[in-house]
């Protein structure tokens, strides 16, 4: 069946309707991730929640789904766009095909798509809202303002793992990749909702807290700013992605949205600490602003090598220690895991250690 997606700016690119629209429209912010391999891990991301996701390597499933590498209990992306989908994963682990693991769950398969010419207008013009449906003659509609952390986050604390370092991990749509790393390494982790209290926090009596990554802009939360910066001043702090991005406007800096964001496994960054360069994998459209942080008590380590922008900071003078990339995924090479160990070195030792 022909299904068409029709993006904000009047462009319209037709395919091959996999599976049944669940209803006539299908909405979503449309972005486009880079990794030849990871589908799984960005379908069940929560920071692509009310996302419409384009993969631009040319063929998308060929080693299925299998039933361990989740990073959530079910996906969060609005549609799929792909050029061909495989029909069935040649991998020992696989349990579902692409198709059939999008269709328990009522997500649309749009294949069949010239998406190297909807990844160039996306490039050139920014992401932006799009519509899929069936309706070849559709007009994209105005979108009421969608807070997604709320719908990503746990309702109620959770507790993991039994070690002596008890770490609070603060939900803002956090991947199980994170809650791992920390579980591997001996550390309890408590995970809590995004908007828990300071005063629960200190009832925990926790070693460290980390703020997780999450969807939407971080200027959404800007009310929990005051009882963030509390937090993190309190306690030694690792931060990825959505609450790097809060750490610094805690503290009085800027964030602004890149024009297609970064989504894919191959990111460079330069480490100016130990000057070499790690390969990353990222999921964002918002950045720290550079220049806002000159009044800050924060100095840059990490930057993207591709444009310059901010991808970590450190604060001068307290633990606290915040990346725009995801140091717990594995994009092959295994470059970040270390971010892992220098926080908890802060945390055990009960000083700054960043080394």
């Amino acid at each position: 069946m022909n299904a068409y997606l029709h993006l904000a700016n009047g462009k319209t690119f037709a395919g091959i309707l996999e599976s049944p629209l669940s209803t006539q429209e299908i909405y979503g912010e449309v972005v486009f991730f880079t990794g030849m391999t990871g589908y799984q891990e960005v379908l069940t991301d929560p920071s692509y929640k009310n996302q419409i996701i384009v993969f631009t390597y040319p063929l998308i499933g060929n080693y299925g789904i299998n039933e361990t590498d989740f990073e959530s209990k079910k996906p969060h992306v609005q549609a799929v766009v792909v050029y061909e989908a495989s029909s069935q994963g040649y991998h020992y682990e696989a349990k579902y095909s692409l198709k059939e693991y999008l269709q328990q769950w009522n997500i649309p398969l749009l294949s069949h798509v010239d998406t190297r010419a909807l990844v160039k207008e996306i490039r050139n013009k920014g992401t932006m809202i799009g519509c899929l449906t069936k309706d070849p003659c559709n007009t994209v509609k105005v979108q009421d303002e969608q807070f997604p952390v709320s719908d990503v986050s746990v309702k109620q604390a959770e507790t993991y793992g039994s070690g002596e370092t008890h770490i609070v991990l603060f939900d803002f749509g956090y991947k199980k990749s994170i809650l791992q790393s920390l579980v591997a390494k001996g550390c309890k982790v408590t995970v809590v909702p995004y908007n828990t209290p300071p005063s629960t926090i200190e009832a925990l009596q926790p070693s460290g807290i980390v703020l997780s990554n999450g969807p939407g802009d971080p200027k959404q939360l800007s009310e929990y700013l005051p009882a963030i910066r509390m937090m993190i001043d309190r306690y030694p702090t690792l931060a990825i992605c959505l609450g790097h991005q809060l750490v610094a406007l805690s503290y009085g800096a800027d964030t602004e949205k890149l024009r297609f964001g970064h989504r894919g496994a191959n990111q460079p960054v330069y480490d100016a600490l130990k000057k070499k360069v790690l390969m990353t994998s990222q999921n964002h459209s918002y950045v720290v602003k550079k220049e806002s942080l000159a009044d800050t008590p924060f100095d840059i380590r990490f930057t993207n090598v591709n444009d310059g922008s901010v991808e970590g900071i450190v604060h001068r003078n307290k633990p606290i220690f915040s990346v725009q990339y995801h140091p717990e995924a594995h994009p092959g090479p295994s470059d970040t895991h270390h971010i892992f160990d220098e926080f908890l070195q802060v945390v055990n030792k009960g000083e700054k250690v960043y080394a």
